[in-house]
C-alpha cells in the first residue's frame, strides 16, 4: 500500500500488471540464460561464484538481449489472450 500511495501522490501512471506475470518480467528470461550457461559449473567459493555469473553475464550476445526486448509487445498481448492464465512462455 505504501509504495502505490507514494506513486498515487506523485500522479504516477502505472500499468494494470496481472499477479502472475513472469511472462511479462524479462530477467526471469535472462536468469535462464544464465542458468543454461553455468550449467555444471562449480564454483569453491561465492566470489568464485559472482565471477563466473559476472563473465557469463558479459557473454551473452546483445541479439539475446535485443529479441527478449522485442519480443514484450507479443508477449503482452499474449498475456491479456490468457486472461493471466500461464502462456507458451
Amino acid at each position: 500500500g505504501h509504495v502505490a500511495n507514494w506513486f498515487r501522490r506523485r500522479r504516477v501512471d502505472l500499468l494494470e500488471w496481472p499477479s502472475q506475470s513472469p511472462d511479462l518480467n524479462p530477467i526471469e528470461h535472462m536468469w535462464e540464460e544464465l542458468k543454461r550457461r553455468l550449467k555444471g559449473v562449480r564454483a569453491s567459493n561465492a566470489n568464485q561464484k559472482f565471477a563466473q555469473l559476472k563473465a557469463a553475464w558479459k557473454s551473452i550476445p546483445m541479439t539475446v538481449f535485443q529479441t527478449l526486448l522485442d519480443s514484450m509487445p507479443r508477449r503482452c498481448l499474449d498475456v491479456i489472450d490468457a486472461k493471466e492464465y500461464p502462456t507458451k512462455y
